[in-house]
């Protein structure tokens, strides 16, 4: 029984292929846990390789999972309330009041200027009903603008430099009788490409004068004579001219003029001749024989070196009357003088300012629509009575307007680049500030915005947009 037993179990027992498989991995287990069985005989090949492969292929421990987050307090993207812009909220008062009523009114805040006090719409309607208002013309003092101070300069040297163009203007005017003050030209500003430059200078009447040199070398700058590239001989000169947005000055109320004298002084009038490429030897005397055949003169000055009496070509005059002008201007200008030709023209050049004594809102609708129609339509227009300096101070609320403002912008074209001026150095009246200037990349899409932004509403303010120069843009001539 013990034998018939014994070889049952014989036949219960695996293959010799599996047995001798299992037995290894016992007697592993027997040797790790301290038992004294052989091993057996040696793996082969294929058994490492087996093993090697099943140890590469098993799948890495799952990764402990984060606990879900608890939403309960988090509001769904679709119930998020937008962040509200400053755009279209209307003032207390403007509500039925047009954009061109407020600016003829003058009643509402200058550029950058917040509001006091709510706007009372009786007030307004009864300003808009009155015939004529009673402001004198002096009241705008144009003369007083920064761009009566300026003048743009092209054709310039590849060489030239901020500082070369400031030192040549004022080597120029330094010294003449028509010139008050020292080193008059007071900053020159090029552009990237050194097409042009913006001059500025100290008074209105200085700038007219520097006007007056157009044609004038900078390759020779001990060369003195003026314009019409007659210097030193040479065919070409530098080129001046006025800004687009300059406006003529009023004539001046206020000065007597006696009977019969002729003063020495000629403001900057709309009526103010230049006469240039006038022959160096010519005196007073010779120069006003020839003006005073078309006319009686109010006022004349031949432009002379101070110290020497030297003159350098140039005269300024006015007439008492007012017709006589143009006359003048026709009869004088392109005159064979010796072996010159004379160049005469009006001093100040630009839109015309509406005359008479009474501005009312009639005169003011006409200056407006005189000097935006002078104006060509670009691709940068100007943001006004948006903003004042102390949002601008504020970095992030500086960021989150900018970020208002292109966003509305773009909806009328591709901006390509938008300036903001900041106060700087402490000062919150630094230049541009309270003004928001946009360049889009075609004249229709600026035109288009410029219709569409006019009256609008941001942050309580009406906002009024106009166009502006793209080369005073380009130098941050604000």
């Amino acid at each position: 029984m013990a034998r018939r037993d014994a070889r049952r179990d014989d036949y219960d027992r695996p293959p010799r292929r599996d047995r001798d498989l299992f037995a290894d991995r016992m007697d592993r287990g027997d040797r790790g846990q301290g038992g004294g069985r052989d091993r057996g005989p040696p793996r082969t090949d294929r058994d490492e390789f087996a093993m090697q492969s099943r140890k590469k292929s098993a799948s890495p421990p799952p990764k402990k999972k984060e606990p879900t987050p608890d939403l309960t307090d988090t509001v769904p993207i679709t119930e998020r309330k937008r962040r509200l812009t400053q755009w279209d909220i209307k003032p207390p008062g403007y509500e039925n009041v047009t954009a061109e009523q407020a600016k003829l009114s003058g009643m509402f805040p200058l550029p950058g200027a917040p509001r006091q006090q709510p706007m009372d719409p009786s007030r307004l309607q009864a300003f808009m009903n009155q015939p004529s208002g009673s402001a004198g013309n002096t009241a705008l003092k144009p003369s007083n603008a920064r761009q009566s101070k300026r003048l743009f300069v092209s054709s310039l040297p590849p060489s030239a430099t901020d500082e070369a163009i400031i030192n040549f203007f004022n080597l120029q005017l330094n010294g003449l009788n028509v010139i008050s003050s020292a080193d008059p030209c007071i900053s020159a500003q090029l552009n990237k490409d050194k097409s042009f430059a913006l001059l500025e200078f100290k008074h209105p009447d200085e700038a007219t004068v520097a006007l007056a040199l157009d044609g004038i070398s900078m390759e020779d700058q001990d060369n003195m004579m003026t314009t019409n590239g007659s210097t030193n001989g040479s065919s070409q000169g530098i080129q001046i001219r006025r800004p687009k947005d300059y406006i003529v000055p009023s004539a001046a109320d206020d000065e007597e003029y006696q009977e019969g004298v002729v003063s020495p002084v000629v403001p900057d009038t709309p009526n103010k001749i230049s006469i240039t490429n006038l022959l160096p030897n010519l005196m007073d005397e010779q120069v006003t024989e020839l003006l005073v055949a078309f006319g009686q003169l109010k006022a004349f000055v031949l432009v002379k070196d101070a110290s020497t009496e030297e003159s350098r070509g140039i005269a300024f005059c006015e007439y008492m009357d007012a017709a006589t002008t143009d006359i003048a201007v026709e009869g004088l200008n392109g005159m064979e003088l010796g072996d010159k030709n004379l160049k005469v023209q009006r001093a100040s050049i630009g839109a015309a300012q509406a005359s008479g004594l009474e501005m009312g809102v009639n005169a003011m609708s006409m200056l407006a629509g005189t000097t935006s129609d002078n104006l060509d339509e670009g691709r940068v227009l100007q943001l006004l009575n948006m903003v004042t300096p102390e949002e601008l101070i504020d970095n992030e609320e500086y960021e989150e307007i900018c970020e208002d403002i292109k966003e509305e912008c773009e909806k009328y074209g591709a901006v390509l680049e938008m300036k903001v001026p900041r106060p700087s150095g402490g000062s919150r009246q630094s230049n541009g500030v309270g003004k928001i200037y946009i360049k889009y990349d075609t004249p229709d899409s600026a035109r288009k915005a410029l219709q569409a932004l006019a009256g609008r509403k941001f942050a309580d303010r009406t906002v009024v947009t106009t166009y502006f120069s793209e080369e005073s843009f380009e130098v941050n001539a604000w």
